[in-house]
């Protein structure tokens, strides 16, 4: 499982000028579900994002994680973080679960998070969607639960 994430100041996401999901200052994932991702992918993807520290303390150092500053999310599915550019012009998604299995783990991740008292906002998976952020920093990092 793969995630772009951004410290943003506010994001949201629409499908024909109709907002699906919003945030205020948080993280907005873009989640990435491989062909033969498990829950146990998900659950350390989001036990690291959860305690990632990667916002400010008072001295301007990274110190505090999502939860430490009550932050949201906004979890958007992005089965392009799995396109193999390697060979000719056109990326191959080959890598990437099909969506009878990565809905599933995308939304037990997504309920995973509320679980744990994180509000949480979301695109709507498989959709052509806009997805608009102030990143804060700008502050973007990778996770993929391949390198744990």
């Amino acid at each position: 499982m793969r995630a772009v994430i951004q410290r943003v100041a506010r994001a949201r996401v629409t499908i024909d000028d109709r907002v699906l999901g919003a945030i205020g200052r948080g993280l907005l994932i873009l989640l990435g579900i491989a062909a033969d991702d498990a829950e146990a992918d998900a659950q350390w993807l989001l036990d690291k994002l959860l305690d990632l520290r990667i916002f400010d303390n008072e001295d301007g150092k990274f110190d505090r994680s999502l939860r430490d500053m009550n932050g949201e999310l906004l979890v958007v599915s992005q089965f392009t973080l799995y396109g193999d550019t390697r060979h000719g012009r056109r990326p191959s998604f080959t890598a990437a679960a099909r969506p009878e299995h990565a809905m599933p783990l995308y939304e037990r991740f997504v309920a995973s998070a509320r679980a744990r008292d994180v509000r949480v906002a979301t695109g709507e998976f498989g959709a052509h969607m806009q997805v608009e952020l102030i990143n804060d920093g700008p502050v973007t990092l990778t996770l993929d639960s391949r390198t744990r």
